[in-house]
């Protein structure tokens, strides 16, 4: 059959008036009658913040400002488009940084300048064709429903279908990793490589490995994966977390500098690599890694005054303090009255006024970032909250700082990493183990607090359990156990009990501020399974 795209919205991305005619020729004989077109990534997003296109096809190279790569990246980061919208990147790219790139950022489909209709054509109907048969899976997907997804990939599964199986079982034995199910996902993984050498299904099981905190195992399998397939960077990012769990940081540079070298346009390498190169003392590499990040931001929705912020720090650790100055006023021209910003550059003045002997002006700078910090409130990111705390306890300002530490650390007891990273800040000012004491006194009182609250729980004292922990969490409203610990209490009481409508609305919140807050996905996976189950036996007995 002939493939028609009449009715189809259509988004053609393309800097070059004479190619972007020629691809548009190429749609209207597909008998295309809903075409927008765009010169630049910018237009292209606006577009797309007003459409939802089902196909688009974007360039690579659109001239100054955004790339293709930043427009999907972009697209796929505020939601502009979904399961429904087939996204294709055009490029006359060869050289390996710039494909793995693109590819980094997961097109549906890749085309090669030049192409002519037919190669569209194929790359059209192979995806319409793909979307048609895992409609159902993907539209759960989208909704969070995992155990709606679950059941319609086990249909497919059941009927038979050789072409898609592959795929179907990637896709199953992913869904029940999301769901904490393990035991499957390894199974199918098992099953797929006793046939076939699959580089997903050997990073599946080392994704299994690292979430079950097999780390070693983790680290011994990525490690051979690489080796294996150099090309696979999701290889190197799942390593990098590996590394970064047992703290061995100059492994995880050594991931991260790899992976650059292979693929440096991706932004969110940069700054980790840079970050790490930082905390390990090279700081000619982090420079260079800042500035990169620095300048793929600008066009990028990852871009990031802490960018900025980065490399003045570094300056300033190295005492370039006009060139920390320098960049501090650079970032306030790129992010305007971004109030993250102004808090970033005022914390870090402190400092650098301090340190060239200018009291007035670093307690100035101090107080303009803690007013800043208190408007903020939990909107600041809590590493910012640690230096305008350091701050604080260099401008002998003790009391401020002990308060901004009592809410970090109320609030993040749960948390090792960052607690690690409290106590490297206290260090660095000579402040060892200034805080260890109201740490362990407040996982005392975590530990209690579960503890009480688990033991009403199990005598089916929901109330009683659900009442605790929301003192606790009006406490510490971004701590994830108490969380965890409120939703496996309402959803059990929802289970036991009739359907309550205000529990439901309060699972939903729960659930929602629990992904904000980073708990990993298959902590979450089972409680959502179950709440999807509920949620629809409900609607079934109405």
């Amino acid at each position: 059959m002939k493939l028609s795209l009449a009715g189809k919205p259509i988004l053609l991305v393309e800097d070059k008036p004479v190619i972007r005619k020629s691809i548009r020729d190429m749609l209207y004989g597909l008998n295309a009658d809903a075409i927008v077109e765009a010169d630049s990534g910018v237009a292209a997003v606006n577009a797309m913040a007003k459409t939802t296109f089902e196909i688009v096809l974007c360039d690579y190279n659109l001239g100054p400002g955004k790339n293709g790569q930043q427009v999907l990246e972009e697209a796929r980061h505020r939601k502009l488009i979904d399961y429904r919208s087939i996204f294709i990147l055009i490029s006359s790219e060869q050289s390996t940084g710039a494909v793995l790139g693109a590819m980094d950022s997961k097109p549906d489909e890749y085309l090669t300048k030049p192409f002519n209709a037919q190669q569209l054509i194929s790359r059209l109907q192979r995806h319409f064709a793909r979307r048609e048969y895992l409609a159902a899976i993907e539209k759960a997907m989208a909704k969070g429903d995992l155990a709606q997804a679950i059941r319609h990939c086990d249909t497919l599964l059941e009927s038979g279908d050789g072409t898609m199986r592959l795929h179907l079982l990637k896709m199953r034995a992913e869904l029940a990793t999301s769901a904490g199910d393990f035991e499957t996902a390894r199974q199918i993984y098992g099953e797929v490589l006793q046939h076939r050498e699959l580089p997903w299904a050997r990073l599946g099981l080392a994704v299994i490995d690292f979430q079950t905190n097999d780390i070693e195992q983790a680290i011994a399998g990525l490690q051979s994966l690489v080796a294996d397939n150099p090309m696979l960077m999701e290889g190197y990012d799942w390593l990098t977390r590996a590394y970064e769990a047992l703290e061995r940081h100059q492994e995880v540079e050594q991931v991260l500098a790899q992976a650059l070298e292979l693929s440096p346009q991706s932004i969110l390498r940069q700054k980790k690599f840079a970050e790490t190169a930082d905390k390990n003392g090279n700081l000619e590499a982090a420079e260079k890694a800042y500035k990169a990040a620095v300048k793929l931001g600008k066009h990028s929705v990852h871009g990031s005054c802490s960018d900025y912020a980065g490399l003045a720090k570094l300056y300033a650790k190295t005492n370039a303090g006009e060139e920390a100055l320098k960049t501090l006023n650079e970032m306030r021209q790129e992010y305007g009255n971004l109030p993250e910003a102004e808090l970033r550059a005022a914390t870090l003045e402190a400092d650098l006024f301090r340190a060239q002997g200018d009291e007035d002006a670093a307690q100035q700078a101090l107080e303009k970032a803690l007013e800043l910090c208190a408007r903020l409130g939990s909107k600041a990111p809590r590493e910012l909250q640690l230096e305008v705390a350091r701050s604080c306890f260099l401008n002998e300002q003790i009391g401020k700082a002990e308060a901004i530490l009592h809410g970090l650390i109320h609030n993040h007891i749960d948390d090792e990493p960052f607690l690690n990273n409290l106590r490297a800040m206290q260090s660095g000012i000579g402040m060892h183990n200034h805080s260890e004491v109201l740490i362990q006194k407040t996982k005392q009182v975590l530990v209690a607090t579960n503890n009480k609250g688990v033991a009403l729980y199990k005598q089916g004292k929901f109330n009683e359990a659900l009442d605790l922990f929301e003192q606790a969490f009006s406490a510490m409203p971004e701590n994830k156990t108490i969380i965890l610990n409120m939703l496996k209490i309402i959803i059990h009481d929802l289970k036991v009990n009739p359907f309550d409508e205000d529990k439901e609305r309060r699972a939903k919140t729960l659930l929602k501020k629990a992904k904000l807050l980073g708990v990993e996905q298959h902590k979450l996976g089972v409680l959502q399974l179950e709440f999807g189950k509920l949620q629809r036996a409900a609607v079934a007995k109405v």
